[in-house]
């Protein structure tokens, strides 16, 4: 005889498993297994872009996204410092995250329907909202983008930035020639080197190069024109959600610390006699959210002692005082009209 339990049970005990799952602490996925059991995080950045990911002459990287990288090995294994940087050109990227060769990649890369949904990848948390530029020789008198007819330009190849010009040519009806080399240091050499008449990327990384680079950066000018939208995002593997959720949140918990007002210099201050809430859960002295990540409840604390808040990040590396003199613009807080908006940690 087949016994049937009341529906009423059935309902209660299915009940009682959903709260279980809702309340359970996340388990540790298989990268971040990996990455405590090898003591190092492995982050794919570029060959050097300066503000973004640039050795000096010692090897030290700096960057936005270095520090992004930083903030998540100090949440994860306790120290900024343990991070291992692989440089990878526009056509290594991928692949070299798909054959987990890296555990996440913060390589100023566009966050676009074709990455997301094609590469086995997930984009994280937007932590530089660019847009594409040109910049040009003042000799040769042009004012706007819109005056390159026939004009020959220098970009890399495996980038948004080649389609880009395609397409934004394409629909304004002026014919140009596009000449593409396979990595950054080559397309930016040939431009300055007169091969070229326009040389385009990102304006972040025209900034750079105009103030680094150039031969004599009042040689040259950024057209008042960006003709693309170019949300930078690190990306990290599918089918590893606990670590998808860590290099989310981490980048998010920076932003947050802004908001509230938390630095690298007052977290010690405001740990021990904070008593707004939200600072609390930042800071680990609150409602303990690292176990929900499969972390301690400090996690959020050592990444801003690490780097800082978003914007002490921003202002180091491409801030108006760094070799970039960015200003704040999209990339500011949502509070003070930019689009910066994390959601709550909480």
């Amino acid at each position: 005889m087949t016994y049937f339990r009341p529906l009423s049970a059935v309902l209660a005990a299915v009940l009682a498993a959903v709260l279980a799952l809702a309340t359970a602490p996340a388990l540790a996925g298989k990268t971040l297994d990996a990455v405590k059991q090898r003591g190092t995080l492995k982050c794919g950045v570029t060959n050097g872009v300066a503000g973004f990911s640039a050795p000096d002459t010692q090897g030290n990287w700096s960057g936005l996204d270095v520090d992004t990288c930083r903030a998540i090995a100090a949440a994860v294994l306790g120290d900024g410092k343990k991070v291992d940087f692989v440089p990878l050109n526009s056509q290594q990227r991928f692949s070299a995250l798909q054959a987990g060769e890296i555990d996440i990649l913060a390589r100023n890369t566009t966050w676009t329907l074709t990455r997301d949904a094609s590469l086995g990848f997930n984009f994280t948390t937007i932590t530089y909202y660019d847009g594409q530029g040109f910049l040009v020789p003042k000799k040769i008198k042009v004012t706007s983008a819109k005056q390159l007819k026939n004009a020959t330009i220098c970009t890399q190849s495996g980038t948004t930035n080649e389609k880009n010009v395609s397409d934004w040519f394409r629909a304004q009806g002026i014919p140009v020639k596009t000449v593409v080399f396979e990595s950054f240091e080559a397309s930016f050499k040939a431009f300055f080197a007169g091969r070229c008449q326009a040389f385009t990327t990102d304006a972040s990384a025209l900034a750079g190069l105009r103030n680094k680079e150039a031969p004599n950066a009042d040689d040259y000018v950024i057209l008042p024109e960006l003709i693309s939208k170019e949300p930078l995002a690190p990306l990290v593997r599918r089918g590893d959600d606990d670590w998808f959720a860590i290099a989310k949140w981490v980048p998010n918990a920076l932003i947050e610390a802004e908001e509230y007002g938390i630095t690298q210099a007052n977290a010690d201050q405001l740990k021990s006699g904070s008593q707004d809430p939200a600072v609390q859960r930042i800071l680990g002295t609150g409602e303990d959210l690292g176990k929900l990540l499969g972390l301690d409840k400090d996690w959020a604390y050592r990444a801003v002692k690490a780097v800082g808040n978003y914007g002490e990040v921003f202002e180091r590396n491409v801030g108006p005082k760094s070799v970039l003199k960015l200003p704040r613009g999209a990339n500011n807080l949502w509070s003070k009209g930019g689009l910066m908006y994390a959601p709550p940690v909480r």
